[in-house]
């Protein structure tokens, strides 16, 4: 996955549109025969009704790794908070927030894990 993500970079460098870098991705992702699916529907359950918000998760990777995508000048904690309530939502062990707008790829990439526990979510 992640050799996946610097081969784009190396190629398209920082600077385009997210869903840009979304696209090629799934390409590089697909030609290493890794199932992968985009904009996966995410619905929020409370109290045992389904509120439909829209939201979306960019890539899910082999039904396990959830891939948030961005493409700003920095990332803020917002973001590892939106990729942190995915995982919570869909009960995935794991994620990863990637930011394309950086010089050097490896700077861009956090990975982030949903640490399970009997008291439930530890951020």
């Amino acid at each position: 996955m992640v050799d996946a993500v610097v081969r784009l970079h190396m190629k398209l460098g920082p600077g385009l549109f997210e869903e840009v870098y979304k696209q090629c991705l799934l390409i590089e992702l697909r030609k290493r025969n890794l199932s992968v699916e985009s904009e996966v529907y995410l619905p929020v359950e409370y109290e045992g009704q389904v509120i439909d918000m829209g939201y979306r998760l960019d890539l899910l990777l082999e039904n396990e790794l959830i891939v948030e995508l961005k493409s700003v000048s920095a990332l803020a904690p917002i973001h590892m908070a939106q990729l942190l309530t995915y995982l919570k939502l869909t009960k995935k062990k794991l994620g990863l927030l990637i930011n394309f707008t950086v010089p050097i790829l490896p700077q861009g990439i956090i990975r982030l894990i949903n640490s399970f526990c009997d008291s439930g979510f530890l951020w």
